[in-house]
């Protein structure tokens, strides 16, 4: 097995994205399954490879990752800085398109919590006037 250049982590909701990168063909694997059966969705899947697009990068390094925790969504946007951060670290001149597309920013949104007196963050119980 050939070593990673980079081994980075992202993070989005509750999902955490550990991701490793090699010079290679653009082969990437999700949790050892591959990529297009772990992520069905086109949308998943495109989010994910946004940082290699941004790059013109798209069949240079190949991708292992290892995500653990939350969603579908999450689990992709996790991936997505994790390859990003990676990408940084081979080659700092990619900062700045990355940046750029917002790629490097860690989306702080989290779920709000429950209020006594309501049934979630923000639903009340049904008000009745008698």
């Amino acid at each position: 097995m050939v070593s990673p250049l980079t081994q980075t982590t992202g993070r989005r909701k509750e999902a955490v994205a550990r991701a490793r990168l090699r010079a290679g063909t653009g082969v990437v694997k999700v949790n050892g399954r591959d990529f297009a059966e772990y992520f069905p969705s086109e949308v998943q899947r495109n989010t994910v490879l946004e940082a290699l697009q941004v790059t013109n990068l798209a069949g240079s390094y190949d991708v292992d990752a290892n995500i653990r925790g939350g969603g579908i969504a999450g689990q992709s946007g996790a991936l997505r800085m994790a390859i990003a951060r990676s990408l940084v670290e081979i080659d700092p001149a990619q900062r700045v398109p990355l940046k750029r597309a917002g790629l490097l920013t860690r989306d702080a949104r989290r779920k709000e919590s429950k209020k006594y007196g309501l049934k979630k963050a923000r639903k009340a119980p049904q008000y009745t006037k008698r």
